[in-house]
């Protein structure tokens, strides 16, 4: 066995844990960094697409994000254009102003909140705009789509911030085996 391989099945027999919980998924995630990234580097897409479905439901099922809300107290989605028009419309404003009083340009040339937390995360964790949030929201994490292993390294940090892609992750390390 080669010496890339033996790094690899070591870091497969690791153990992984059963269950991602709100109470220890930050100390799953900070061990299993290494092991996210080499699966990911390795893994089959057949399999990961097959298998994610069925993760995603069972992360959602065992995690509140109500109780969490790291994703919208820490980073900003992307407000595209349909995004900011629809959520205008929505707040009875013109896009100009909601723009204005919401959003900023990035370092990417992209339109992103203003501030952090989002301005649109209330004090009970629910977001203001929900019915009308940005496409990057709808799609966050991410867990039931091919943009797990498109970006994998969008998916290592959001391994760092969410619950959920632990959760997904950890699944996915036990089909591996």
């Amino acid at each position: 066995m080669c010496k890339g391989n033996m790094k690899i099945f070591i870091l497969l027999n690791m153990p992984v844990k059963n269950t991602v919980t709100l109470e220890n998924w930050e100390e799953i995630s900070l061990d299993h960094q290494k092991l996210y990234r080499n699966y990911l580097a390795r893994a089959g897409k057949k399999e990961v697409l097959k298998a994610i479905p069925e993760l995603h439901e069972q992360a959602f099922a065992q995690i509140d994000c109500l109780k969490c809300a790291r994703c919208c107290k820490n980073f900003s989605p992307r407000f595209k254009p349909p995004d900011i028009k629809r959520i205008s419309k929505s707040l009875q404003m013109k896009e100009g102003d909601f723009k204005e009083k919401y959003l900023r340009v990035d370092e990417d040339g992209d339109f992103v909140a203003v501030s952090a937390p989002c301005p649109m995360l209330g004090m009970d964790n629910k977001c203001s705009i929900y019915e009308d949030r940005p496409s990057d929201c709808r799609r966050f994490p991410y867990t039931d789509e091919d943009v797990i292993l498109k970006r994998p390294g969008l998916t290592q940090k959001n391994s760092t911030f969410c619950p959920i892609v632990v959760s997904v992750m950890e699944g996915l390390l036990r089909n591996a085996k």
